[in-house]
């Protein structure tokens, strides 16, 4: 497992991971908490000031993805994604809790959740990912 540090130096090696202003809060035994920085950017609904639910889909893909990493400390392609929506997204930092539900040989299965600050569910969903071969 690798420790938080070197989890978050390999997540901000990419352009749009720092864009999306990603924190690593905590990294677990197959499990990471992630902080997205509200960006104005967001906004699809300038009325309503509703978040995009790709960015919510983008957060939810990453923390699964990212919680097999912390596993295997290599990157982990997207094979299947399943994303709900519960809420609409405000104005706000999110909180992202991913976690390790089946890690395979070829294929593993990770979940994750999005919260707003007062911990309300945004939205969560399930990835299938293709796990690297041990060498």
């Amino acid at each position: 497992m690798m420790n938080k540090e070197d989890v978050e130096a390999l997540l901000l090696r990419g352009p749009f991971h720092q864009w999306l202003g990603l924190k690593v809060i905590s990294v677990g035994a197959g499990e990471i908490e992630l902080l997205a920085t509200w960006r104005p950017e967001w906004v699809v609904n300038v009325a309503g000031g509703y978040t995009h639910g790709g960015i919510l889909a983008t957060l939810i893909d990453l923390t699964a993805d990212w919680a097999l990493v912390s596993e295997t400390g290599k990157g982990v392609p997207t094979v299947d994604l399943r994303v709900d929506y519960h809420r609409a997204a405000m104005q706000g930092d999110l909180k992202c809790v991913g976690k390790v539900i089946k890690s395979g040989k070829t294929l593993s299965v990770s979940e994750a959740q999005i919260f707003d600050g007062e911990g309300r569910l945004l939205a969560s969903g399930r990835g299938v990912y293709m796990t690297p071969a041990a060498k």
